[in-house]
């Protein structure tokens, strides 16, 4: 166990709160509640994959919404003829392959990929009101750490 300034890692008290982390998002159905509270209608998969695209900043290969959603290409393949259909996304030629295709929202799945984004970044500044600046800033730092070590570690695993 590797020794920090502040003590040993206590992992014996982290992963319950891991378990309770992941447990709290799933039973309180967060992801329902702030797509209701952001008035949208659309599935959690659709919702995840317009907020990929928008997070990216540019549009996407198929393959890369799947890897970052952490899901199979023909996944995404779906929800996409869904999003396409309700003109929230499209298709464009890739401009470095004219033989790929790239994802990118259309204004309105730009406004809904926003919308949800705002809606949670609304619910976690409620949340954590009453945390001091710092603190703000140091979970957000040390999450940031912890996940793509994490993420690192797994794929080094593979």
């Amino acid at each position: 166990m590797d020794n920090t300034a502040d003590g040993p890692l206590d992992l014996a008290a982290l992963l319950p709160r891991l378990a309770q982390l992941g447990a709290l998002a799933s039973r309180s159905h967060l992801v329902e509640r702030v797509m209701e509270r952001a008035g949208i209608t659309l599935d959690r998969p659709a919702v995840t994959v317009l907020v990929t695209v928008e997070n990216a900043g540019h549009p996407l290969r198929v393959g890369e919404i799947a890897k970052r959603m952490q899901v199979v290409g023909p996944h995404v393949t779906r929800v996409l003829h869904d999003l396409e259909r309700l003109d929230l996304a499209r298709r464009v030629p890739d401009p470095d392959d004219r033989r790929a295709q790239l994802i990118e929202l259309t204004p309105a799945g730009a406004d809904t990929a926003r919308r949800y984004i705002d809606t949670v970044f609304a619910w976690l500044t409620e949340a954590l009101a009453d945390w001091p600046d710092t603190d703000r800033q140091t979970l957000s730092r040390l999450l940031t750490r912890f996940l793509d070590d994490l993420a690192t570690h797994l794929a080094a695993t593979e």
